[in-house]
């Protein structure tokens, strides 16, 4: 039987959940086209998930056509979009969830079949990751050399995240995440090894990290503070991100979003590998929520590799508020059931994650469904 610490009451912002069992925000390449529109399917596969006074995150959302970068990824930039979204919102406040919509722009992460035109992908500097990405239909392709945005580009930039927001609350949604982590185009410019600028948004601590607290500073005016959560991956190195100020520049981060009583923030353990199911925890990575729990001074919740009994313990150390589980939510869309009464997991299928219809997506099995048989 899990701990009792994972369901006992939080107060997230402007949500009362009931417990702190949250679905991690998860990309699954499923959004109808043309157009890149939630649809019936998705909101299935959502309302699945859903459970009274749960939070859920959704997957990354496009702010954009710009913002792109995977194919068949939504977006919330369009009006069949947001009516797509309202049907997933609807599946989860039908069974008394709460749902977060997380808001991103890839950066370099992308290439330029799908990009506006043709261009090339925005990112802070003109720095491309090594190896291989994808272009529009799927196809394996070489990263490619992305354009550095002018200075005079970057208040557009801003203004489209804080759409994206007006837009998830036209959705229905509770509120937002600003995705700052795993490489994408905010957590570029905080790092100096994709950022080289020599503007405002370059160079410091305080100008890597401007552009962050300008787009959480603009959101939280248009939809309110306690509607707004970030996601940050503190020393994760995905997709080539490293900088060399290490724990100054986090430490720093933190603190000015502490400031804002922002929601919560969302912390990725970096002793976690999400891409890869094999590779062991590195348990000599920082602990990172007991790192900086105090700079921030609000809701932090957790994400990597966690299971029930670790999520429960790191619950009631304090340093965590909630946990988020992303690929044990793939497999068991009654998870927070499950792990009330302690009952076996489904095991996920790889193989599934990204793209196609239902199969991996909403046909797992839920604990009722599966004693029965």
């Amino acid at each position: 039987m899990a701990k009792a610490s994972l369901f006992t009451p939080l107060r997230l912002g402007a949500l009362p959940l009931k417990h702190r069992v949250v679905m991690a925000p998860l990309t699954r390449m499923r959004s109808k086209q043309p157009g890149d529109v939630p649809h019936e399917l998705n909101a299935e596969y959502y309302g699945q998930r859903a459970s009274d006074g749960g939070l859920q995150i959704s997957e990354a959302t496009d702010i954009t056509p710009q913002a792109h970068g995977y194919p068949w990824v939504p977006g919330i930039y369009s009006d069949d979009q947001i009516a797509g979204w309202r049907l997933a919102t609807d599946a989860v406040h039908a069974k008394g969830g709460f749902f977060f919509n997380q808001i991103w722009h890839v950066g370099r992460i992308s290439h330029s079949t799908m990009q506006p035109g043709g261009a090339l992908p925005v990112a802070p500097s003109a720095i491309a990751v090594s190896g291989d990405h994808m272009d529009a239909q799927g196809n394996v392709a070489p990263f490619e050399t992305p354009r550095a945005l002018q200075t005079d580009e970057i208040a557009a930039i801003i203004g489209d995240f804080v759409q994206a927001a007006c837009n998830s609350r036209r959705a229905g949604f509770d509120g937002v995440e600003i995705h700052s982590a795993n490489g994408y185009l905010l957590d570029q410019f905080l790092h100096n090894g994709s950022n080289q600028r020599t503007d405002e948004y370059g160079g410091s601590i305080e100008n890597r990290a401007r552009l962050l607290l300008e787009v959480v500073d603009a959101v939280a005016a248009a939809i309110g503070a306690d509607r707004v959560g970030v996601r940050l991956s503190p020393w994760s190195g995905i997709l080539e991100m490293k900088d060399s100020a290490g724990l100054a520049l986090w430490e720093y981060v933190i603190r000015e979003l502490g400031k804002r009583k922002i929601a919560y923030l969302h912390l990725i353990e970096p002793r976690s590998d999400f891409t890869n199911d094999e590779k062991p925890l590195d348990m000599d990575a920082p602990d990172v929520a007991s790192l900086f729990k105090k700079a921030f001074g609000g809701p932090i919740i957790s994400a990597g590799g966690f299971v029930p009994e670790t999520a429960a313990a790191a619950v009631a150390s304090g340093n965590s508020d909630a946990i988020a589980f992303g690929r044990s939510f793939i497999s068991n869309p009654d998870l927070p059931e499950r792990v009330r009464k302690g009952a076996l997991l489904n095991k996920h299928n790889r193989a599934t994650f990204y793209g196609g219809g239902a199969e991996g997506y909403t046909d797992y099995p839920f604990l009722n469904a599966a004693t029965a048989a």
